[in-house]
């Protein structure tokens, strides 16, 4: 199964669910209809995404009234664990983005409006591979957030006060 995304494609040989009901059944738990409901939701789209970001979403699904908090947090863990979902730190929040079926890449964080922009360097992989070769490491990923400012927000900073700013 192919997976599309904007840093290319990566071959899979199952679909998210299918994945994370192996992953269950391999710790004797089973697929309940809330967990489901939570991968649908969580691979319908490619986002970056808090557990606030899910539950509101989780709030205009009809399948997903009766989800609690508790359930939410616990199915991001397992799903995590499971290794469909990476779970990143920022600014003390726990942000979530899709592992399975996902290239490795790395990320740019911006500070000030707290946006993620995704991206792929081969020089950077050189490099990693080139440091592990150095070190006798055997190299598996990495894992790099590029802190600074965006574009937009620089934007923001540099325009001048306008007279209609002040009112």
């Amino acid at each position: 199964m192919k997976q599309e995304f904007a840093l290319g494609t990566v071959e899979v040989a199952m679909t998210p669910m299918e994945r994370f009901e192996e992953f269950l059944q391999s710790r004797s738990k089973r697929m309940t209809q809330q967990r489901r409901v939570i991968v649908e939701q969580v691979f319908s789209h490619h986002e970056h995404f808090d557990a606030e970001d899910l539950l509101k979403e989780l709030g205009a699904v009809a399948d997903a009234q009766n989800i609690g908090r508790a359930t939410v947090y616990r199915t991001l863990d397992q799903l995590t664990e499971a290794g469909l979902l990476r779970k990143m730190a920022l600014q003390g929040r726990s942000v979530y983005e899709h592992d399975y079926g996902y290239p490795q890449h790395d990320h740019l964080h911006c500070q000030r409006c707290d946006s993620l922009i995704e991206f792929r360097s081969e020089k950077l992989e050189e490099i990693r591979d080139a440091v592990g070769r150095e070190h006798g490491f055997r190299v598996t990923g990495h894992r790099l957030i590029v802190q600074g400012i965006c574009s937009d927000c620089l934007a923001k900073q540099r325009r001048p006060t306008r007279p209609l700013d002040l009112i």
